[in-house]
């Protein structure tokens, strides 16, 4: 017998996306909805288009109870359950892959994910994400920034699935005031969580609480259960931020320099580094980082993998920098780079000139 798919979600007010998620994801067997106090119709949508779909009110909100009451809304004979944000969307053909590909033993499933897109329409963040699983298998832990953990004690393992492709496109006009809160009560409820913690840290850099910010990162480094190297240096960079707004500019660099040191096989420590140095005018230590950054050709596909790092912009601060060095010939170099990644790029064409004509100029001499 076929394995029977159920994509689940909450909702509130997204009716400007609800069209465009119900029409990817209902290749699903059943499509189940529990909406969190919707106001601007996304709920009677839901229903009209045949989503199963209840209303519950909360309240005190949080993400991890919501998520496992919209759990319960699945029906019993569903198999394989898909959580989808309501601002996300499916590429066609994914549960048709979905079913051909499950085996017995499957708990979780890893498919392609690209968190948001380039102005140009190109991918940005893109990483592994694992919101399939086995149904009743799996509960919702965690106030906000929730993660699926076991229900039962059954040894089950992950199914990679590059070929299913989710995109995300967020409404970044969202508050986030709430996301604050949930953290600071998901840290009390889990001290000794170190993936909240570091969210907690870089939600007070957001928030401007550059002290309580620093605090909480040096916090998620000294926790024993820190143990991934790139999200340690995204924090040393995060303290380095907070420092850095501060004025507190030798902080600032010897928090860069250790997270380099803590990772030194991802781009994005170098680049911070660089920008560092090249605001500071110190333009050979920021040709340096650049340098050492683009000896990096493999891209770790992970939340915290920066577009920026993989586009023009680090062969734009190369070229400038070896500009301002006076090796114009290397300035040209690193810009041709930077403008076959960019060929729209005016300003970039027009500093090629100059350095083609600081060049000439030299050799005349």
């Amino acid at each position: 017998m076929e394995n029977k798919i159920c994509v689940y979600a909450i909702s509130k007010n997204e009716i400007k996306f609800v069209d465009r998620w119900f029409n990817s994801v209902k290749e699903a067997d059943y499509v189940c909805v529990l909406d969190t106090g919707s106001t601007d119709g996304t709920f009677e949508r839901l229903k009209e288009l045949g989503a199963i779909a209840e209303q519950k009110l909360y309240e005190n909100f949080r993400f991890d109870v919501a998520r496992n009451d919209s759990l319960a809304l699945i029906p019993a004979d569903a198999d394989i359950c898909v959580c989808v944000d309501i601002d996300e969307f499916f590429e066609p053909g994914w549960a048709k892959i979905l079913k051909q590909n499950w085996q017995q033993g499957v708990g979780r499933v890893r498919y392609r994910y690209t968190w948001n897109f380039n102005p140009d329409g190109s991918e940005g963040v893109v990483f592994f994400l694992d919101k399939i699983h086995k149904k009743d298998a799996y509960i919702w832990k965690y106030p906000v920034h929730e993660v699926l953990t076991p229900a039962t004690s059954e040894n089950l393992r992950f199914l990679d699935l590059p070929e299913i492709q989710l995109n995300h496109k967020a409404d970044n006009t969202k508050s986030r005031k709430n996301y604050l809160p949930l953290l600071e009560l998901s840290v009390k409820e889990n001290p000794q969580d170190d993936r909240n913690t570091h969210y907690l840290g870089r939600e007070y850099m957001f928030a401007g609480e550059y002290d309580k910010a620093i605090d909480m990162l040096t916090r998620h480094l000294n926790l024993p259960s820190s143990n991934w190297d790139v999200e340690r240096s995204a924090s040393l960079r995060y303290i380095a931020n907070c420092f850095g707004k501060k004025g507190e500019t030798q902080k600032q660099e010897e928090n860069l320099i250790k997270a380099v040191l803590e990772c030194n096989y991802v781009r994005e420590p170098y680049f911070e580094l660089g920008v560092f140095y090249f605001d500071m005018g110190d333009y050979l230590k920021s040709a340096y980082a650049f340098a050492e950054m683009l000896k990096i050709e493999k891209r770790n596909l992970n939340y915290m993998s920066s577009p920026v790092c993989w586009g023009s912009l680090p062969y734009d601060y190369l070229s400038l920098c070896y500009y301002e060095m006076g090796e114009f010939k290397k300035a040209i170099i690193a810009i041709e780079t930077a403008i076959k990644l960019n060929p729209d790029g005016e300003r970039l064409k027009q500093n090629r000139q100059i350095f083609i004509d600081k060049f000439n100029e030299m050799n005349k001499n």
